[in-house]
């Protein structure tokens, strides 16, 4: 069989890749439990996107199936060998600052930009475009491609979970989720509360009085925003003063504002993905600090005091007892993704802990309760997800890394990766891109973004792996 020119494929297809993602990405499909129905249980538009991918794959003469409305996959190919592509439509709040509209999908400066473009829409729609590439020359497989969709990702994965329980599991395969060139090592995620054990005090003379504080929506995203309300009783002038020189000094943006009576500070900060937490600017930490200088009410100095002690510029888990690294995974690292705090029931952290292949969680769990309950804090709802790694000398990965290598030209250098990505699901799968190296990470940030020509490029690697796993040998 002549040799196939992939990235001559993806070119004859760029414009439906593109209006097809561009479809994609207008829906905002962000979990929504609150208008959750029987027939969309994450809510109605991560539902439509689920379904957007569907009805592509019925289009396009792919053979469709809706599992439980939380997952669905589109399948090519002959055999009883299954290869699984998995990616996932729901996307993190856009949050705020956006130069565009986050769902509108606008193109210009050879990138387009959404919130999903780079996670997990676009490379999605690249290992969609992919498979189709392969069925539409009609090469001949002698196993199935099965590509699953996921609406749960960005939370619980409750889509994998329901769909593997009733559906088969590929021998093997990848998820274009994540970084190229091939992540064999995902570290363990665990993501749990630090809850504030709330004593009766009698703070009437208080000079400041923190009624509440909140800060982050997600586990897995450094808050860019957080907001605090005090009761000042005295010195509101030099109170603003100090504000303001705290802003000026750390180069952050911010305002105080008086309402009903109370002093109010917000706070914006640089929204990143929790597994890399130094990459922002975590605002409801950056607030802590400062208050934490103030002459706070017994409650909420304990609260500020915590955040600082525990979280403040130790990303690394230092303080907690957990600090640890290994050669094949990196680092530990810990995001404090939500704060919330009131007067009357106290505060607490949610936070993901991003552990090492090699270590030994049951412990660091065990360490964690301890060093927080001699602060006045206990832990509260704790999930976890196991680490997972694929070896090198795995048929898996000598594929990959061939495919990868002739389309760059690149050494295909094996990853490990703080995030989670669908690959863990699976028995034997990796991430397989779709952020090529040296391009900033840009996932879960304002103005999200994906290059064209990575597109493309991803395009015509997935068409490649596709086919290299599935033919006939």
């Amino acid at each position: 069989m002549a040799k196939i020119d992939w990235k001559a494929e993806v070119e004859k297809r760029k414009d439906t890749i593109l209006a097809d993602l561009q479809g994609l990405l207008q829906i905002p499909s962000v979990l929504d439990e609150a208008k959750a129905t029987d027939e969309a249980p994450f809510g109605e538009e991560v539902k439509r996107a689920l379904d957007y991918m569907l009805e592509l794959g019925h289009r396009d003469g792919f053979s469709t199936k809706n599992t439980g409305d939380v997952a669905g996959h589109l399948e090519t190919g002959e055999g009883k060998g299954l290869i699984g592509v998995l990616g996932h439509v729901d996307v993190v709040p856009a949050g705020d600052g956006w130069s565009d509209d986050p769902f509108s999908g606008v193109v210009k400066d050879g990138r387009i930009y959404a919130r999903g473009a780079i996670d997990d829409k676009g490379p999605t729609m690249a290992a969609y475009y992919g498979m189709k590439i392969v069925k539409e020359l009609g090469l001949p497989l002698e196993k199935r491609v099965r590509l699953i969709i996921g609406t749960d990702e960005e939370s619980d994965w409750r889509c994998v979970d329901h769909y593997f329980a009733v559906e088969e599991m590929p021998e093997m395969g990848f998820a274009p989720d994540a970084d190229f060139p091939i992540i064999i090592a995902e570290k363990g995620i665990a993501d749990f509360d630090l809850v504030q054990d709330v004593k009766e005090t009698e703070d009437s003379h208080a000079p400041i009085t923190l009624l509440s504080f909140v800060s982050g929506l997600r586990y897995n995203m450094v808050p860019d925003h957080a907001k605090a309300v005090l009761d000042i009783k005295n010195g509101h002038t030099e109170f603003i003063q100090m504000f303001e020189d705290f802003l000026d000094t750390q180069d952050l943006q911010g305002k105080y504002y008086v309402e009903s009576g109370y002093s109010i500070m917000e706070l914006h900060g640089i929204s990143a993905h929790g597994s890399e937490p130094d990459k922002g600017k975590n605002a409801g930490l950056l607030l802590a600090n400062f208050l934490s200088t103030l002459e706070l009410d017994t409650r909420g100095a304990e609260y500020m005091k915590a955040a600082v002690n525990f979280f403040f510029g130790d990303s690394r888990g230092r303080a907690l007892g957990v600090a640890y690294q290994d050669d094949i995974s990196g680092e530990l690292t810990i995001n404090v993704g939500k704060m919330s705090y009131n007067e009357h029931e106290g505060g607490q952290f949610g936070i993901t802990m991003r552990y090492p292949v090699t270590f030994n969680q049951e412990e660091g769990k065990e360490t964690i309760e301890k060093v927080c309950k001699e602060s006045g804090f206990r832990l509260g709802q704790y999930s976890n997800s196991e680490p997972h790694h694929v070896p090198k000398d795995s048929p898996l990965i000598q594929t990959l890394q061939a495919v990868y290598e002739e389309q760059t030209g690149q050494n295909a250098e094996l990853l490990a990766i703080g995030g989670g990505t669908y690959a863990r699901s699976l028995d034997s799968g990796v991430a397989f891109g779709a952020l090529f190296p040296g391009r900033p990470d840009v996932a879960h940030q304002k103005d999200e973004y994906m290059e064209l020509e990575d597109l493309w490029q991803a395009t015509a690697i997935y068409a490649q792996a596709i086919y290299e796993l599935a033919r006939e040998k």
